[in-house]
Formats: C-alpha cells, structure tokens, sequence
C-alpha cells in the first residue's frame, strides 16, 4: 500500500502545482490504474471464489497440447525444454514494455499537443484493465508456472515466480524480473491475459490517431512479442492469451462506439 501512497502524494504535487497540473489531470487514469492493481491484495480474489488450477491446463492440454514421447504437454511445458539465447532476449525485452511503452505512448501524445487522443487513449486503457481485473475475481487460476511448480495443490500463500523469465535476468546479470514478480500480490491472475492487450491497446491508438508507420510497426513486434513471451515464459497459458485479445478488442469497440456517439450528440446539441 506505501506504493499506491506516493503515487497519490506525487499526484496531489503535480496537481498543486499550475506547470504541471494539465498533465496530472490527462494522466489520472494511469493513477487510477496503479492503485487499483496495488489495491487488489486487499481483498485476494481466492476469497471472492475457487481458484482453477487444474481445469484450465486440461483445457489448455486439450486445445493446444503438444505430442512429445513422453506424452502431450501444454504448450509452457514445452517451451521450459526447448528454449534459445535469442527468444530469452526477445522474451525479455518485449515483456519490459508491456506498461513503460504505452505509458510512454500517452506522454507523447500529450507533448504533441493531442490532448484529446492521449485523455481517450489513457482511459480505454484503465477501462480494459478494470474489466480484466473484474474477471480475475469472476476466474481466480493459476498460471502454467504454477502448475510446473506445484502441480494441482492450491497453496494461498504462493509468492510471485518468474517463471522462464529468469533466463533473461541470468543473461543480463541483474534481477529485472525477479525484483518485479517477487512482490506480485496477483498470483492467481491468469485470465484473461491482461500482458496481451496493454501493447494491443497502445498499437491500435497508434493506428487510430495515425502515427507514423515505424510506430505502428514497433507496436505491433512488440505486441506479438508479448503475446509470444506469456506463453514462453509458462506466465499465461494460450486460452488466457486468445481471451486477452478479445478482452481488448470487445472492451475497445464498445468503448470507442460510445465516444463516438457522446461526440456526435455534443456536435448536435452545438449546432
């Protein structure tokens, strides 16, 4: 809770202060996201219903399961076998910028004067993170790791892993990831995959408010790259991947529809 503590009292500074209270204000939903996530430990979503450990990777067996001589594996237990120095770095580098990319996205709108796009863009962003963490109290499950780690017993007290992450932090020689997930209060957040839409998110109002093409391009490497490394790394199964993806692009439609038409009854009631 000291996190979502200074997030306030930097906020509350910003907003203080008349150089830097515009974008205190554009960037609300970003404050308003972080807390949310820090909050959530409060009340664990193991509490609020049973968590699925084995239903979903008997699902994932079923749908995407792999053959290998042993028997079928999911597809995270395969790739904890079969893994490169090159997908590590991919890997690594693509789940870095699931949050600092799309937040680095909104500022620059902002410092290009789209005010407009940056507010719109940073609060579809906070919507699709509240409606995956609705789900996640909807769904309590265990990622792949989990079930690699400590088979079917549901243990509460389970700390933050890494999972195949902790090949790029041996690469590079310091704990990234292991200082990120050693603190994660969300062990049983596996579905939907919310990895998989915030670059997905940030790629379509790249397209939306017409960035240049080399944007778009990035945004996208880096969104598959992401879509990619959850599953590689054993964080998210494919199943919570596909329901991340039409998390964002439900979530969006509806959201950019209303937007659309609160515009054309205010252009309506102005004229």
């Amino acid at each position: 809770m000291t996190y979502s503590i200074y997030l306030i009292l930097l906020y509350i500074l910003l907003v203080a202060l008349r150089p830097t209270r515009k974008i205190a204000y554009a960037l609300t939903p970003w404050l308003i996201f972080a807390c949310s996530y820090d909050w959530m430990r409060l009340l664990p979503n193991w509490k609020v219903n049973p968590i699925d450990v084995q239903g979903i990777y008997e699902a994932e067996k079923s749908l995407f399961g792999i053959a290998t001589a042993s028997g079928t594996v999911i597809p995270s237990e395969w790739f904890a076998l079969h893994h490169s120095t090159l997908e590590d770095i991919i890997a690594g580098v693509s789940y870095l910028s699931w949050v600092p990319v799309p937040l680095a996205f909104a500022l620059w709108l902002f410092v290009k004067g789209e005010y407009r796009w940056c507010k719109r863009f940073s609060w579809a962003f906070l919507i699709v993170n509240l409606v995956g963490f609705a789900c996640y109290y909807v769904h309590p499950a265990a990622p792949p790791w989990y079930v690699l780690k400590h088979g079917f017993e549901v243990v509460l007290d389970t700390p933050g892993d890494v999972g195949g992450l902790i090949r790029f932090d041996n690469l590079i020689g310091i704990p990234v990831f292991q200082s990120i997930y050693s603190g994660n209060s969300n062990v049983f957040a596996a579905v939907p995959s919310l990895h998989a839409t915030y670059m997905m998110v940030a790629t379509l109002y790249a397209i939306l408010t017409k960035q240049h093409r080399l944007v778009i391009v990035v945004f996208s490497l880096l969104t598959m790259g992401i879509w990619f490394t959850a599953v590689y790394a054993g964080h998210h199964y494919v199943i919570d991947v596909l329901l991340g993806i039409l998390l964002a692009v439900v979530t969006l439609t509806v959201y950019e529809c209303a937007c659309r038409w609160v515009e054309k009854r205010s252009r309506s009631c102005s004229n």
